[in-house]
């Protein structure tokens, strides 16, 4: 048994690679996290697309929930103690839009090596059926990377439209999540969410993590938040926490580590469009 998750779940992620539902916070803890969303939203004048990346660099309580003992227990549990967070994006479905997120490998534009990137999607509102949760394609992640064709649909979530093609009759399982709950998902599982039809927003962080040894072939040298253990490799520049929700510093550290971002995207999406 593991730190946080047990013998049959971390075998369960092992064999179909995904784990879920995990609980990290309570639904009160919850509320108030998103709360403090929609008060940055409202000072911010809504959130830009970057603002919705890497929030953990400039937002406080982002970066608290990054570093959340329970759900760091458990990514610890399925890659070692020694973590990274690479990447993070807030993902807000908006009620009764149609706004999805196709079928896709998290991995297809990262450029890791190796794949032991897992995300742990924390859900800050209810996630499930009605409000388009998170599908996925149980022991896809076995086949590794798969090609993805790119473009296509405006409502469709991913920047560049990547998707792969999963069958109508594959067996799709759903990971339905209270607030304060998150699931854990490996970088080559298939998976997909539908629209909103709640009368409620869908609010989720979805949080990339990595062991310390992990690197990006980028030319473009990324950052990467220490959020657990020792770094003994230096593959990425460490980004400080923030201070505070907001604070210059932390501003700064969020503009230097998105045009980074871009600029390694612009990179690797030829590269993983090229070997497809």
């Amino acid at each position: 048994m593991g730190r946080m998750l047990s013998a049959g779940q971390v075998d369960a992620y092992a064999r179909q690679g995904y784990v879920s539902p995990v609980e990290a916070f309570s639904p009160r803890q919850a509320r108030v996290y998103r709360d403090l969303l929609e008060s940055a939203e409202q000072a911010g004048g809504g959130l830009s697309a970057d603002r919705r990346r890497k929030m953990h660099l400039y937002l406080k309580w982002a970066d608290e929930i990054v570093r959340h003992p329970r759900v760091l227990d458990a990514v610890q549990d399925l890659i070692g103690p020694d973590i990274l967070v690479f990447h993070l994006t807030c993902w807000i479905k908006e009620p009764c839009t149609g706004a999805f997120v196709s079928w896709h490998q998290d991995s297809t534009y990262f450029g890791l090596e190796p794949a032991q990137h897992v995300t742990a999607w924390v859900a800050l509102s209810p996630s499930n059926e009605e409000s388009g949760c998170v599908q996925v394609v149980p022991g896809s992640h076995a086949r590794g990377q798969q090609r993805h064709s790119a473009g296509g649909d405006a409502a469709n979530m991913l920047n560049t439209g990547q998707r792969i093609d999963v069958p109508d009759d594959a067996c799709i399982d759903l990971m339905q999540l209270e607030p304060g709950q998150f699931s854990l998902h490996h970088t080559h599982l298939f998976h997909n969410s539908m629209p909103n039809r709640s009368a409620d927003r869908r609010i989720g962080l979805g949080i990339s993590y990595i062991p310390t040894h992990c690197r990006c072939d980028s030319r473009q040298r990324l950052s990467a938040s220490l959020v657990r253990g020792v770094d003994r490799h230096g593959n990425f520049d460490l980004d400080p926490a923030p201070v505070a929700d907001f604070d210059p510093q932390g501003l700064r550290c969020h503009e230097a580590a998105m045009r980074r971002w871009h600029a390694a995207r612009a990179e690797l999406i030829p590269k993983a469009n090229a070997a497809a």
